[in-house]
C-alpha cells in the first residue's frame, strides 16, 4: 500500500478564498482511499500541529504532496513557517543529517546530507497569472517556467532532504479568467494526473 502524506497550504486572503485548493484536496480524498491501495494522511497548516509529528509524517510517507496558491511569487507565509519548523525539527531525526560538507573541503557538496532518499515528493500551486505570463516572450515571468523560476527554491529546499520530484502541476488564471467549467476541467485534469502518476510509483 502507498503511503501519501498532504500538505494542505490552502489560505484566505483578500479576494482568494481558496477554493481551487480545497477542491484539490477533495479529489485528493477520494482519490486515496483505501480501495485504491492507499493509506492518507494530511495536515491543514491552518490548523495546530506538532512539528516533531510532522516529521513522524514525512518519515512515514512514500510521497509527499504540496498544494498552495501563490501569494507574491512565493508560498503563504503560515506554510513558509510550516516548513522552517518541521525541516529544522527534521535535523538529525531522519530528515537530514548536515548540510552535505566535510570540514576538509567544505566548499563542494552543500546540499547532500539529506536522508530521506527513495521518497518523493510533487506540488500543485495555483495562481492569478495565465500561463501564457511564463510562455511568451516579453511577458512578466521571461518566460521561465513555475518550477524553474518562482518554485526554484522550493524544489532544492525538497532536495536538501533527499526527496525525488514527480511531475507537477500547476493551475493558471484562476481569478481574473475563471468559469464553473474552467474549473471543473482543471480538476478533471488533476484526476487524470494523479491515476497516471501513481499508478507508477512504486
Amino acid at each position: 500500500m502507498k503511503k501519501i502524506f498532504l500538505v494542505y497550504g490552502g489560505k484566505k486572503i483578500a479576494n482568494a478564498n481558496g477554493d481551487i485548493n480545497k477542491a484539490l484536496f477533495d479529489v485528493d480524498v477520494s482519490f486515496f482511499t483505501e480501495d485504491n491501495g492507499f493509506e492518507f494522511k494530511y495536515t491543514d497548516i491552518n490548523d495546530a500541529y506538532n512539528a516533531d509529528e510532522e516529521v513522524d509524517n514525512f518519515l512515514w510517507a512514500d510521497a509527499i504532496i504540496y498544494h498552495f496558491p501563490i501569494w507574491w511569487m512565493g508560498m503563504p507565509y503560515p506554510l513558509k513557517e510550516y516548513i522552517d519548523r518541521v525541516f529544522t525539527e527534521g535535523h538529525r531525526k531522519g530528515m537530514y543529517r548536515s548540510d552535505g560538507r566535510k570540514s576538509d573541503n567544505p566548499a563542494i557538496n552543500y546540499g547532500t546530507g539529506g536522508l530521506m532518499h527513495g521518497k518523493k515528493y510533487m506540488v500543485t500551486t495555483s495562481w492569478n497569472a495565465p500561463e501564457t505570463a511564463f510562455t511568451l516572450p516579453g511577458e512578466f515571468f521571461q518566460q521561465r517556467s513555475v518550477d524553474d523560476g518562482v518554485l526554484f527554491g522550493f524544489h532544492r529546499m525538497n532536495a536538501f532532504v533527499a526527496l525525488e520530484p514527480l511531475q507537477n502541476m500547476h493551475f493558471h488564471d484562476i481569478e481574473k479568467n475563471s468559469s464553473p467549467e474552467y474549473i471543473k476541467q482543471l480538476l478533471n485534469n488533476y484526476k487524470n494526473h494523479l491515476s497516471q502518476l501513481f499508478s507508477l510509483v512504486d
